[in-house]
């Protein structure tokens, strides 16, 4: 008798398991339980997967038609795809279509190299609107223009990349010309204003002989031989630019900027020039404002990615190798300068081409 009651005994406890067993829910990888509304305190409920790193929209990348931001757009486009697996679209478009359609569609929802102040009544209502934010610099140096020498002239002369050096030195630096050359840029170029301005503020305007090519052509070509001749030239140029990386030049160091000053420098006649360096002209990252919100690791990234000037100005050297495309040397950036960009990617998610 007592061994039937035990053996009676052992049936139950193992049915009750048996349907304890069959109604515990099973979890899917990377969703948590949470209580059922109106469940018993020991059911759960299976969440829905967090929502992906690049958010459920497309991330279009604006790509300008100048070739540093191409460039930028096809890099970006190409570690977005390959580190946090976003559906990227690169879309071509301007300073002014870009900005606009940031602010009113979201999309393109990234513009890696936004000259803002030349866009500054779109930008600035946009931001006022809270539909586009600044992620960052696009550049990790400023500013991005300003006045240069050949490296050789400041072995004969090393205080000459000084407005000091050069006003001690002009008459040395002419060789057999009664006053050494200027290269500014073209006339209808507003920075030919700016430069005789400054040439007159720093005191140097009777000095040196002003030469404003045709075209950017023109200019390349007049600094291109003057190096090739080994003549000491003081010439203007912007970065990021492939002249700059093909060559081996250095900055005149300028004053702080001052804007009433460059604000006169500007001007086609302005009484009080007073000396000041050139403006930081800020170029940004510029994101819609639904990347923060819907996107975080790809904000945070763009947060990141400042480019080298001095990187940028060897990419656009190489895009002019034959055969070179915009994609090509992307590609190649990607693949052989992971010391650059690996810390823009951070803590991501792991490369689909290493899975």
């Amino acid at each position: 008798m007592r061994r039937l009651l035990l053996i009676l005994a052992l049936a139950i406890a193992a049915g009750g398991a048996a349907i304890a067993q069959s109604s515990v829910q099973t979890l899917e990888v990377g969703k948590e339980p949470v209580a059922a509304a109106g469940a018993d305190a020991g059911s759960v409920e299976v969440l829905p997967a967090p929502p992906p790193p690049c958010g459920t929209k497309p991330i279009g990348v604006a790509r300008m038609p100048w070739p540093s931001a191409a460039l930028l757009a096809e890099i970006h486009s190409r570690l977005l795809t390959a580190n946090f697996r976003c559906n990227v679209s690169v879309q071509e478009g301007d300073l002014a279509v870009a900005g606009s359609a940031m602010s009113s569609t979201g999309q393109p929802a990234v513009a890696p190299e936004l000259w803002v102040a030349r866009i500054a009544n779109i930008w600035n209502a946009a931001l006022a609107d809270q539909k586009v934010r600044q992620a960052g610099s696009t550049y990790s140096e400023s500013p991005l223009e300003g006045w240069f020498l050949p490296d050789y002239a400041l072995t004969t002369w090393p205080d000459l990349a000084t407005i000091e050096g050069l006003r001690a030195h002009a008459a040395e630096l002419a060789g057999a010309g009664p006053k050494p050359r200027f290269i500014s840029c073209p006339l209808d170029w507003g920075c030919a204003l700016i430069n005789r301005n400054l040439l007159k503020a720093f005191g140097l305007s009777d000095l040196f002989d002003v030469v404003e090519p045709a075209n950017r052509f023109e200019m390349d070509t007049l600094i291109a031989e003057a190096v090739g001749r080994k003549q000491p030239i003081l010439f203007y140029y912007w970065q990021p630019n492939a002249i700059l990386a093909q060559f081996v030049f250095k900055p005149v160091a300028m004053p702080a900027f001052d804007p009433d000053a460059f604000k006169c420098a500007g001007q086609g006649a302005c009484a009080g020039l007073k000396p000041t360096g050139f403006s930081p002209d800020p170029v940004v990252v510029g994101l819609a404002e639904w990347v923060y919100m819907e996107a975080p690791q790809v904000a945070a990234y763009f947060g990141r990615a400042r480019m080298p000037v001095a990187e940028m100005d060897k990419l656009l050297l190489e895009l002019g190798e034959p055969g070179a495309t915009v994609e090509t040397i992307a590609d190649r950036f990607v693949a052989s300068r992971q010391d650059i960009w690996q810390p823009w990617v951070g803590q991501s998610l792991q490369p689909l081409s290493s899975r």
